[in-house]
């Protein structure tokens, strides 16, 4: 890959999250070009190879053998990921991953591993991290703006119409790895932790079905996160229901103020000033924005905003969770 060379994408599975992406490598095309698909499901392989001109291959391992990549995007089911990651750093391929970043502990300290050992950028596909207003309130929380952050709250919630006909993988816990917290749940969890600016130390947690009960695993979550330093950290998410009304997505306490957006507009209200602040902040596809970033941070070899530990840290909080769930107890996040 020369300087100015388009950055060549392996593509590895096909699904529906796929088309999130290749909506972004479409924005970033003179920069990033996908030139191969990797996908177990002929039907989608066929249908991705079309839709891109790339070459297909019926198994990521064909992809990483004979395909002249860079880089790969993994948007492969949960319980293929730790594969996939290892496989591509052994090929010293650079990485891009959907979340969640894998499904355990051992897989975890697996990918790690092996992305230290080969030494590619990896990089955790936290799309949420690339809405303006979250990149705004991070600058501010960052700056000192609020203070020492007291708490933090995030919400994603929206009513999921999947059926047995249509749930497929994310049905079982063997291959999704839960239920809606380890899959929806995830974005704002990595957000809490981004705005938050510090590790989980330990979680509290409620799992309910409320409506989808024909899939394993829970539907809902409530989640209570203490960090490092003594922040706070609330986490509302749900299939079964959407966002309340007027709801912030997500929501900064500090000793100075607090800042709130719905997910657009951010709204900032310092005690010192007497008017509140409302940034309307210009909207920005963040698959866009995260494909550019990734191929400015393979290009330029500074570390992602959300690399393999921050992975490892927010699946962290997600098994605390699980676990606190089962024993109706907080407990302690694995320092992994």
């Amino acid at each position: 890959m020369t300087p100015t060379a388009p950055l060549r994408v392996g593509l590895i599975g096909g699904g529906n999250i796929a088309d999130s992406h290749l909506r972004g490598y479409a924005a970033n095309s003179a920069r990033v070009q996908v030139i191969a698909v990797a996908d177990a499901d002929p039907s989608t392989l066929a249908r991705r190879v079309e839709q891109t001109g790339a070459a297909g291959y019926a198994d990521f391992h064909a992809l990483l053998a004979e395909a002249e990549v860079d880089a790969v995007d993994i948007c492969l089911p949960h319980h293929l990921h730790r594969a996939a990651i290892v496989a591509a750093a052994e090929a010293g391929r650079h990485i891009l991953c959907e979340k969640p970043l894998c499904l355990t502990a051992e897989e975890a300290v697996a990918v790690r591993a092996a992305v230290q050992a080969a030494g590619v950028t990896f990089m955790c596909a936290h799309n949420k991290l690339y809405l303006p207003a979250v990149a705004r309130a991070k600058e501010l929380v960052d700056s000192g703006a609020l203070g020492e952050v007291y708490e933090v709250r995030t919400t994603d919630a929206f009513f999921n119409d999947f059926d047995p006909s249509t749930m497929g993988w994310r049905a079982t816990a063997a291959t999704s790895g839960g239920g809606e917290y380890m899959d929806t749940g995830y974005h704002p969890t990595y957000l809490l932790m981004h705005l938050a600016g510090a590790r989980p130390r330990s979680v509290f947690s409620m799992m309910s079905t409320h409506r989808l009960r024909f899939m394993e695993g829970e539907d809902s979550a409530q989640v209570l996160v203490r960090f490092e330093g003594g922040a706070v950290g609330q986490i509302a998410t749900s299939w079964a229901y959407p966002r309340v009304p007027g709801a912030e997505r997500f929501a900064v306490m500090g000793e100075k103020g607090s800042l709130s957006s719905d997910g657009t507009t951010l709204r900032v209200a310092l005690r010192e000033q007497e008017a509140e602040q409302v940034y309307a902040l210009r909207m920005r596809d963040p698959f866009e924005a995260e494909i550019a970033d990734f191929v400015d941070r393979v290009r330029d070899g500074r570390r992602p905003l959300h690399g393999v530990q921050e992975g490892i840290d927010t699946l962290a909080i997600i098994l605390a969770a699980y676990a606190s769930a089962e024993s109706g107890s907080a407990e302690e996040v694995l320092a992994l």
